[in-house]
């Protein structure tokens, strides 16, 4: 069984996505550190993000690089947003996304473009969305845990920024497809969303 969990950026969908792995004994994969991975090499190696030549060197990285807690940083999730808009970056890590999708047994992949480009054929697809204010919420909170010091005006403008870019881009936008379950996770917790998702995800299963 493959399952496809897309949303916008602290809307939910990574924490949804990893319960559902857990619910059916699946694999993961949050493929956001894919192009944060990317984000962290052209920083690494001083290239320009915004050059498509320069994402795409860096496109060539080594999967122990995925475990890197630095990857979660507010500044590498910024420029992953610049770089996944390139087409030939997305195009440098289809395959990879494709081949952990179609493991023996299936798999759980969470992102902006899963039940759209990764894995249309997937078996349930689930849209998770919230409030752009609730998103800055979470995410000025998460960095907040982590000593940042960024105002909560900072954070929502940079979500709101990166909103615009991922569902503005030319190749592989954010949007929901048009067979997938829609999730707003606004005014729930956490138990609430992975318990309606579960719920979604057996529905789908059923019809």
């Amino acid at each position: 069984m493959i399952i496809a969990v897309d949303g916008p950026a602290a809307s939910g969908k990574g924490t949804i996505a990893r319960a559902l792995a857990r619910h059916y004994d699946l694999p993961h994969l949050d493929t956001g550190l894919l192009y944060r991975a990317v984000a962290m090499t052209v920083q690494r190696l001083e290239l320009d993000g915004s050059k498509e030549a320069d994402a795409v060197a860096a496109c060539d990285f080594d999967d122990s690089l995925l475990a890197d807690p630095g990857l979660r940083s507010d500044a590498i999730g910024q420029l992953a947003s610049v770089v996944s808009a390139h087409p030939l970056v997305r195009a440098s890590l289809f395959q990879r996304q494709r081949r952990f999708a179609n493991q023996p047994g299936g798999a759980v992949l969470d992102g902006r473009d899963i039940g759209t480009v990764i894995a249309p054929e997937a078996d349930a697809k689930l849209f998770i969305k919230a409030t752009p204010q609730i998103r800055a919420r979470r995410r000025h909170a998460e960095l907040h845990a982590h000593g940042a010091t960024i105002s909560f005006d900072k954070v929502l403008a940079d979500i709101r920024a990166r909103d615009a870019r991922d569902s503005g881009r030319s190749t592989a936008p954010l949007i929901q497809a048009p067979d997938s379950s829609l999730l707003d996770t606004s005014f729930l917790t956490i138990e609430e969303s992975v318990r309606r998702a579960i719920g979604l995800v057996e529905a789908r299963r059923a019809g």
